[in-house]
């Protein structure tokens, strides 16, 4: 409805309230036809959640007005993709953040619901002489107060910047992809039992079986496989396609392919035995879970050989080592991941955007060297916990309540070494990192 038929927004002090939260995804057709009234027809808007409504209506609805504006929602308009979209606009329009509390749970007393994970944001025309915000609870409970400069649509006493999507890094870093695309009905992918059966009838197969990882199974040490047959030669693949198994499994990939309604899928019906999305890469690679719980410290990342494949629930950092590895697993990137990364339900969902937007330090070869130790260090520790007990699992490992002690002190010095590349003097919170790193990437854009 038109708002201005219930009362002008000159004659307002406040517009304050709770709209409902719902994903974009869980949005009716109902609610999708709502949001099409409020957001111009071009752009990504059809991404937003359906809370988002409410801050650009408001906004249009208090344009060249003295009212302030308020609302508490999901964090998700904060954070990843639907930042960009909902405050680009609002900027533009004028509006400005006055207030913000950042991400805090807000527990629903209804039986079987979840925590819903909240901000609070408050903003307007006016020209503030003082800003807050308001950051996690201290010991007594209590939200911190803390004077901003500016707060930027992140949350952070930080410039207006909005992070663009970009598909290569600012620096000379690699590019971050994800893992290969299987799109096979299951029958390309093998549980271990499958595997072992494979290879006690054929014992040729065995080197064409490759682990295939995905984020459940990197952080939870679950084994399963792969049929790898890419970069087979013409005579072996004709051999290993005769197998009366093999041949099975390829004529069902070649069923399931041509149902599918994406053309490029029914097209790779003539590959059965690759897989739709290669980018399988020649050398060691960094694995990255697309999701981990929001209860770690640290999202657990492994260097892997080529040998492993990993699947697209990995994203993957091709040709690096171990000071990419200190750097990206260390404190600081942890805090920037958890600002402009989106979320899955209430666990972290990174992306290669968080990556290649991360301002990286430039140190001098004597700090490279540091972080190549400081990072070993932390790999030797997880090899200490495995050698102890060999089903010991990234799941055990980075359990917050459980982390074994010499692994936490061995990333506590890699993370301090990490934050002394970005300035001498100690950090004083994960705000205060975050900060920092919005300072320096506006630099890098100038």
């Amino acid at each position: 409805m038109d708002w201005a038929v219930v009362v002008k927004a000159e004659q307002l002090n406040y517009i304050i309230g709770n709209p409902p939260f719902v994903g974009h995804q869980w949005r009716s057709a109902e609610q999708k036809t709502d949001m099409g009234s409020v957001f111009p027809k071009s752009g990504k808007f059809g991404k937003l959640d359906f809370v988002a409504a409410w801050f650009y209506k408001s906004a249009l609805f208090c344009q060249d007005t003295a009212t302030d504006i308020a609302f508490v929602s999901t964090n998700s308009i904060t954070m990843g993709e639907q930042t960009a979209i909902l405050w680009q606009p609002i900027l533009e329009l004028g509006h400005r953040l006055h207030f913000a509390h950042r991400t805090f749970q807000w527990h629903n007393d209804a039986k079987g619901k979840a925590a819903v994970h909240c901000v609070i944001v408050g903003f307007g025309q006016q020209q503030k002489t003082k800003k807050w915000l308001f950051d996690y609870p201290d010991i007594q409970g209590e939200p911190n107060r803390i004077k901003a400069d500016n707060i930027n649509p992140y949350l952070v006493d930080a410039p207006n910047i909005i992070l663009p999507s970009r598909s290569k890094p600012q620096s000379n870093m690699p590019a971050m992809t994800k893992g290969n695309q299987p799109t096979e009905g299951g029958n390309l992918i093998l549980s271990p039992d499958e595997r072992l059966d494979l290879i006690v009838n054929y014992p040729q197969l065995e080197q064409w079986i490759k682990p295939f990882i995905g984020g459940r199974e990197l952080i939870n040490g679950i084994d399963r496989y792969c049929l790898w047959l890419a970069d087979t030669p013409l005579k072996t693949l004709r051999e290993l396609a005769q197998i009366p198994e093999i041949k099975a499994r390829l004529e069902d990939v070649k069923v399931a392919r041509l149902k599918s309604p994406t053309a490029s899928v029914r097209e790779y019906a003539n590959t059965p035995y690759l897989f739709t999305q290669n980018r399988q890469p020649k050398e060691r690679f960094l694995a990255v879970p697309e999701v981990s719980s929001e209860r770690r410290d640290y999202i657990p990342m492994v260097l892997m050989s080529a040998n492993n494949i990993p699947s697209n629930k990995i994203y993957m950092l091709p040709d690096v080592g171990l000071y990419e590895f200190g750097i990206l697993i260390s404190q600081i990137h942890m805090d920037w991941m958890r600002t402009v990364a989106g979320r899955l339900k209430s666990d972290y969902s990174y992306s290669p955007n968080v990556y290649q937007l991360f301002p990286w330090p430039e140190p001098t070869e004597q700090q490279h060297q540091k972080i190549e130790t400081l990072a070993q260090a932390v790999l030797d520790a997880r090899q200490d916990e495995v050698d102890k007990d060999a089903s010991t699992t990234l799941a055990d490992l980075y359990d917050p309540d459980l982390m074994p002690p010499k692994l936490r002190k061995a990333h506590k010095q890699l993370d301090k070494a990490v934050d002394s590349l970005y300035q001498k003097k100690a950090f004083t919170s994960p705000l205060d990192r975050v900060k920092h790193l919005f300072k320096l990437y506006e630099k890098l854009c100038q």
